[in-house]
Parts: C-alpha cells; sequence; structure tokens
C-alpha cells in the first residue's frame, strides 16, 4: 500500500481543545520525555489531502526531546487506510483505523470515534480571527526519535469543547468541557521528519522508516476490513 511522501498539505476545518488532564493517558515513546500540561486534542475534517479525504481524532500529551518541547500524539485515528500508511511510515504517528462520523450543524461540530463511543464536540462563537501558528511534534519512527515540523493557518473562532467518552475507555480522563477553538480554511502543513542534534538541533531524517506495525500480515488483515 503506497502512500505520499512529506510533506503533506491539507486543507479543511478542524476543533482544538487544551484538556486538563490528571493523568497520563499513554506512554510516551523510549527517548521522549513527559512534560506537565494540558493535553492537546484535535477533531479534523480533511476536505483535501495526497490521500484524499478523511477524517482524523488526535490526542497528543506534552513531551520533551533533549530540550526541544511538544506534543507527543500517543492516540490518533483515521478513517483511511492511506492516511494511516503515510502517517506512521513518515511521521511515526501511531494512527489506527476507525469508524469515524463528522457532524456540522449550524455553529456545532462534532466527531464520533464509532467503536470506542468517543465524541469531540464543539460549538463556535465569536468572530473570526486569522491564525498563523508553528506546530512542533516529537515521535519516535523505526530509525528513534523524531521531530516533526509543521505550521497551521485560517480562521479561528473561540469554542466550547466537550469530550465524552466511556468509564474504562483509556480517555475517559478527558471527559467533560475544555476550552478551545475552530479553524476554518484550515490549511496544515506537516514537513518532513528530522533526526535530533545535540540538545536543540536537528538533521533531516530519511523521508521513511520501516515501521514494524505494518507488516504484511497487518496489510494483510486491513485489506479484509
Amino acid at each position: 500500500m503506497a502512500a505520499p511522501f512529506a510533506p503533506w498539505a491539507v486543507t479543511g476545518e478542524c476543533l482544538v481543545g487544551l484538556a486538563r488532564c490528571g493523568e497520563r493517558l499513554g506512554p510516551v515513546p523510549w527517548g521522549l520525555r513527559p512534560l506537565p500540561g494540558p493535553v492537546l486534542v484535535v477533531a479534523m475534517y480533511c476536505s483535501a489531502s495526497p490521500v484524499g479525504p478523511y477524517l482524523e481524532l488526535a490526542v497528543g500529551e506534552p513531551a520533551r526531546l533533549g530540550a526541544r518541547a511538544g506534543w507527543c500524539i500517543t492516540t490518533m485515528v483515521v478513517n483511511s487506510s492511506e492516511a494511516r500508511v503515510g502517517g506512521r511510515l513518515n511521521w511515526g504517528f501511531p494512527k489506527e483505523l476507525g469508524s469515524l462520523v463528522w457532524r456540522s450543524e449550524g455553529a456545532e461540530r462534532e466527531l464520533r470515534w464509532v467503536e470506542r463511543d468517543v465524541v469531540v464536540r464543539g460549538r463556535v462563537g465569536g468572530p473570526p480571527l486569522p491564525v498563523l501558528a508553528p506546530v512542533r511534534i516529537l515521535q519516535r519512527r523505526g530509525d528513534g526519535p523524531v521531530v516533526v515540523p509543521g505550521g497551521l493557518r485560517g480562521r479561528l473562532r473561540l469554542a466550547r469543547l466537550e469530550v465524552e467518552a466511556p468509564p474504562g475507555d483509556t480517555l475517559a480522563p478527558l471527559a467533560g468541557h475544555h476550552p478551545g477553538a475552530h479553524v476554518a480554511g484550515m490549511r496544515l502543513l506537516v514537513r518532513p521528519a528530522r533526526h535530533p542534534v545535540g540538545l536543540t538541533s536537528t538533521l533531516r531524517a530519511p523521508l521513511r522508516a520501516p515501521e514494524p506495525a505494518l507488516s504484511l500480515g497487518t496489510l494483510g488483515r486491513l485489506a479484509q476490513r
């Protein structure tokens, strides 16, 4: 199964929230260190990308790699096999396949992860403001820890986010209301991964690294789903 190399430019809209959470939702990969702070929650409708339209739910936890602080994605689900493969090979994102449903009605946006009954909902309010923000993600690929640089731009409006998750689910600590935003006219650019050098420097990494989770057996099972 082929997927385009980085960089990827993705357009669409998204809900972004910062959730206070009293516990770790998942282990950060070896080589990274957890940091205190809010958890990043992103629900995204990708209307166009190098692999076509898809939906995505991502949860990122504060972490550092040397002196570099950023978000480490510990949960990520998409409804596109090509998006899953590209995310794992290019950047080491822990993408899994799932059934996702996006709903847009008036000022409300909602993304539902059907298998786990997890919902991210946002009600948008306030005037739109232009936003241009850098993004730094810290992950571990098959060839070691990497820094994933990128940028987000669009029209931002404040939103009140609500996360629903069943008791006992690993995302249950996120349940509740959180401050957030809705970004319309979103353009997200995810650049090629970079290897850390020293405390703060990076060097461009190979465009891809072997991903054990994408063995032929795994791909065969995905093809049957």
